[in-house]
């Protein structure tokens, strides 16, 4: 109902398939991956157990690699993600995700299960399913 307040996690929102690679990956290769699959991110892996996930859009490739005319197959992702990556809890309730990602400027964010990554979401994909409601996709 509108207006109604209700609790959707971030789960429901997101994608579970996050696509990750190491960052030693060459923007080149990353690009081609972006492009094959049709996304505009990657996640970075993390080195170890300790490490933080990074996490590279468009953007930062436009922003590091063109716009610093850096040579694509020469510049690896490692140079140019943004790590530590912006994550939330799978459960954590969208509008909650929304507020947050909008206070912090970010469009894209990790999900996690503890320090496990279970996907990715857009603040696209978290404002869309929260207007659409809680009986949008089941």
């Amino acid at each position: 109902m509108k207006g109604e307040q209700y609790h959707l996690p971030v789960r429901e929102a997101m994608t579970p398939d996050a696509v990750v690679v190491d960052g030693l990956t060459t923007v080149s290769d990353a690009l081609a991956m972006m492009r094959e699959r049709n996304i505009s991110s990657l996640v970075v892996e993390r080195r170890n157990e300790r490490d933080e996930y990074g996490l590279v859009l468009v953007g930062d490739i436009a922003r590091e690699v063109v716009n610093g005319n850096r040579v694509p197959s020469r510049t690896h992702l490692y140079e140019v993600m943004c790590k530590p990556a912006l994550s939330v809890d799978a459960e954590m309730g969208v509008r909650y995700a929304i507020r947050l990602m909008q206070r912090l400027g970010q469009t894209h964010t990790l999900v996690v299960d503890g320090r496990q990554l279970v996907g990715i979401v857009t603040l696209r994909d978290l404002v869309v399913r929260y207007i659409d409601g809680p009986t949008a996709g089941g």
